[in-house]
């Protein structure tokens, strides 16, 4: 049994390098889904596709190169892999199309960890 989320990765309980916490992640998938949703309702005739389209190539984009996303930067998040390295093109992707699904983030572990984090082997920690 672990007292904090993380702590059997050998993260920090609090503070830069701690585990993100599901409201932080929340509040940082709204911040990057209100744009694409709003776009697709202005230039597409299919909004609810174009927006999780927009959305999930902006996510891989994002997270391949900057490790994060806006929202995960308003957040004080970022997106790395365990070793705590930034996470590559390949894990962004399988982390985009799993998040899209839906299940795999709302699936979760003691870590904090959702299905898709697992399956990209990638972890949100916190940057402040």
């Amino acid at each position: 049994m672990q007292d904090y989320p993380g702590q059997r990765l050998g993260l920090p309980a609090r503070g830069p390098g701690s585990a993100g916490g599901f409201g932080l992640r929340i509040l940082a998938l709204v911040i990057d889904w209100l744009p694409c949703s709003v776009a697709a309702q202005l230039l597409t005739k299919n909004p609810a596709f174009s927006a999780l389209a927009l959305f999930a190539a902006i996510t891989a984009v994002s997270i391949g190169l900057a490790g994060r996303t806006i929202g995960h930067a308003v957040a004080g998040l970022r997106v790395a892999l365990l070793d705590g390295r930034r996470a590559g093109f390949a894990a962004a992707v399988i982390r985009t199309v799993l998040m899209c699904l839906l299940i795999p983030p709302v699936v979760y572990n003691s870590d904090g960890r959702g299905l898709h984090d697992r399956a990209a082997g990638t972890i949100v920690l916190r940057t402040r």
